[in-house]
């Protein structure tokens, strides 16, 4: 339709200049008259084509990355909430490990998120800023809907086609705890200042964005260095908004054990350092009523409670001094529970079906460092840890191996490469093992009986052929050097796994040291990279995109406090990556996550362990959960207390 509008103008010009007659001039009209009108009709065709070519601007009260928002303008509430759930009561939750700093946005200390479970369920985030928009990220992650955000402080946004840009009008009634306004210039500071001196994952989050206009008090537009597709906007919506009247002169501290000012629906009004941090609910809480919170945040009171290992916060929770207590060892979990409690009823044990993407829980090698610079050692060391025995033996035979990054999604790659994964990584083959091409990465799998004979040799030949020799009953290389390495954790409660693999090294002549060191230098350690190995599981949500960056690309690999932590640097996984934010469906986009699967397994950058996709949960039979079952459903933010012998 615009070709031929453009057409039928040019003709007009075309006709006024040859057979004026045709444009409303007789054939007497001067050549000043007949030059009027031709510029006129010109100036038509360039006005259309400029209309054509404007990119169109979208407005929404959300952001999808596949036109696919489930709900509408104008909803009330998510389907998978309460939204007459009571606000009452208080809740008494462990997080196993130490915190030194209440301020997430410096790059030192050990702040609650960072503690484990608490950095899996997002609950460390209560009481701090919000970001604009809910849904991704890790502030409150959707329940039902993968890789889509609805306002918060952002009541609506604007953005054209080409996603160069996004507007975002604020919510006139937002508000920080103390009331001041939130504004423009506050979502610019804190654009600015997490972009230069926060946290690098936020330095990498708004690495896409060139930069920010405050347009008015309550308009903000992100400028992105590219066009691209609308993944890209999702980095500007996650950015937690701070207060700049008071963060201003306040962000520099190393560490603070003063609650800092937030705007949510809690805030921190007491905290016993290193042992205890209770959230209030804020009752004049200015979003209470929008839609994305109606139903949530509905305990009075929140307390964590830190404890130094999972013995004394059990115990604890059996004392009834918890309220909840989530369950990391399926022994337990089989054989621990008969306490008096359970027997009553008070207690209720379930398991949650979870499709979250935690990611396989994996033993990291730094590949910054030798040995493990050597895919052959990598793989070699892989072949010594006997899942099915310690499955069979320690795990009660609750989980199930994994073969992938992101087991128990529709991200994870299976069987053979299909027709479309294989012309995306066709370009790439002299790069890649062929063996990738022809069968499905699989772990290797033993009897289960401790007998691991066959593991042995093979490993045994993958080191021969990188250079080691076994010597005296030790690996050596060319200059005698044994082969050792140093594995670290914060817990105990990879002992039971570690233990019996570090006994399989040394039965081949490797020597594993096993360290479990507290919280704070641990976390030092793997900020610095510092280590050879460590155990780790990548944190995520129900969709993956641009997040991936931060795990995988070449980029990030060597600088502080990044999230590669095995340090990879593999052109093909950065060109991989980089086709993630130019999908244009949900097929091209699992297409690109299963070819970048199978590349980063058969790379062995680590020992994938295993998945459960279930949460093992125990409380007191007085806390509800909302009927509807959610892909995400570990969102304690959505659960109440109920009146004592009532049903709610």
């Amino acid at each position: 339709m615009g070709q031929e509008k453009y057409s039928y103008y040019l003709f007009v010009v075309v006709s006024c200049c040859s057979f004026p007659g045709k444009c409303g001039l007789d054939q007497g009209a001067t050549l000043k008259q007949k030059i009027r009108l031709s510029v006129a009709a010109l100036c038509s065709v360039v006005s259309f084509w400029l209309m054509a070519a404007a990119p169109i601007t979208h407005k929404s009260h959300g952001l999808s990355r596949f036109d696919n928002l489930k709900y509408p303008k104008g909803f009330r509430h998510f389907d998978y909430v309460n939204p007459e759930a009571p606000k009452r009561g208080k809740l008494k939750l462990a997080a196993i490990g130490v915190f030194d700093t209440l301020n997430p946005y410096s790059r030192t200390g050990t702040h609650i998120s960072q503690i484990s479970p608490l950095r899996f369920f997002t609950l460390g985030f209560l009481g701090l800023n919000e970001p604009l928009m809910t849904g991704t990220g890790t502030y409150s992650p959707s329940g039902d809907e993968a890789r889509s955000a609805y306002g918060l402080i952002a009541e609506s946004v604007e953005y054209p086609d080409d996603n160069l840009w996004i507007t975002f009008n604020l919510h006139p009634n937002a508000h920080f705890h103390d009331g001041h306004p939130i504004t423009a210039d506050d979502v610019e500071f804190s654009f600015e200042y997490l972009r230069s001196k926060g946290p690098i994952k936020y330095q990498l989050q708004l690495k896409p964005i060139e930069r920010v206009e405050v347009l008015d008090k309550l308009s903000v537009r992100f400028h992105f260095k590219s066009s691209g597709n609308r993944d890209q906007l999702f980095c500007a919506a996650e950015l937690p908004v701070l207060p700049a009247h008071y963060w201003q002169n306040e962000l520099h501290e190393k560490s603070r054990l003063t609650p800092p000012l937030g705007s949510g629906p809690y805030k921190i009004t007491h905290v016993e350092g290193g042992s205890s941090v209770t959230f209030t609910r804020v009752r004049d809480y200015w979003g209470k009523d929008l839609p994305v919170n109606r139903g949530k945040y509905n305990f009075d009171q929140i307390t964590l409670y830190f404890y130094r290992d999972l013995t004394s916060a059990f115990e604890a929770f059996k004392a009834g001094e918890l309220s909840l207590y989530f369950e990391p060892l399926a022994k337990n979990w089989a054989k621990a529970y008969n306490f008096p409690d359970i027997t009553s009823g008070k207690v209720i044990k379930a398991e949650i079906p979870n499709k979250r993407i935690i990611g396989s829980p994996m033993i990291v090698f730094n590949t910054r460092r030798a040995p493990f610079n050597d895919i052959r050692v990598r793989e070699a060391i892989s072949y010594l840890l006997d899942f099915e025995w310690s499955n069979r033996t320690l795990f009660e035979n609750a989980y199930t191996r994994a073969n992938s990054y992101f087991p128990n999604s529709l991200y994870a790659a299976s069987g053979i490469p299909s027709s479309h994964e294989q012309a995306l990584l066709e370009p790439f083959r002299t790069q890649l093992p062929q063996a990738l091409f022809q069968q499905p990465f699989l772990s290797s799998k033993t009897r289960g009986d401790g007998s691991i004979r066959t593991q042995q040799q093979q490993a045994l030949t993958l080191l021969g052929e990188a250079g080691w020799q076994l010597k005296g009953g030790k690996l050596v290389n060319r200059r005698q050097e044994p082969l050792a390495f140093e594995l670290i954790t914060s817990s105990h409660l990879s002992d039971r796994l570690i233990l019996p693999f570090k006994k399989n090294l040394a039965s081949i002549g490797i020597e594993l040291q096993y360290r479990v060191i507290d919280t704070s230098n641990y976390l030092q350690r793997v900020r610095t990279l510092d280590f050879d190995t460590i155990g780790n599981a990548y944190p995520l949500g129900l969709s993956l995109g641009s997040e991936l960056f931060r795990y995988f690309h070449s980029g990030n690999a060597d600088i502080p406090d990044t999230q590669n932590l095995a340090g990879i640097k593999n052109p093909v996984i950065d060109a991989l990556l980089e086709k993630i934010p130019k999908a244009e469906s949900q097929e091209a986009l699992e297409t690109i996550i299963h070819s970048l699967d199978r590349v980063l397994l058969w790379n062995h950058y680590g020992i994938p362990l295993w998945y459960f996709g279930k949460v093992r949960v125990a409380h007191q039979n007085n806390i509800k959960r909302p009927a509807m079952a959610t892909d995400y459903p570990m969102i304690i933010n959505t659960w109440w207390q109920a009146e004592p012998g009532g049903s709610q």
